[in-house]
C-alpha cells in the first residue's frame, strides 16, 4: 500500500502513483530554485553591464517583477 489521504490514487494504480510522486518532487525542486533566484538578487548583483549598448548596468535593474520592465526587448527575446 501507499499513503494517499486525498484519494488521488483511488484507482489503485501504483505505477501512476509513483510517477505523480516523482513529478511532485521535481516540481518542488524547481520551486526551490525559483525561490533562490528571487532571493539572491536582494543581496548580490553581478558587476558590469547588462546591456553595454544601452548603458544598462546589472545594479540598475530592480528586484522582482519590476525587473521585467528594465530588460531590453532583444534581451528578453534571447531568453525565449
Amino acid at each position: 500500500g501507499f499513503w494517499d489521504p486525498l484519494g488521488l490514487a483511488a484507482d489503485k494504480d501504483e505505477a501512476t502513483f509513483k510517477r505523480r510522486r516523482a513529478v511532485e518532487i521535481k516540481h518542488g525542486r524547481i520551486s526551490m530554485y525559483a525561490t533562490i533566484g528571487y532571493i539572491v538578487p536582494e543581496y548580490f548583483k553581478f558587476p558590469g553591464y547588462l546591456s553595454p549598448s544601452l548603458g544598462l548596468k546589472f545594479e540598475d535593474v530592480p528586484n522582482g517583477l519590476a525587473a521585467l520592465s528594465k530588460v531590453p526587448v532583444l534581451g528578453g527575446a534571447q531568453i525565449i
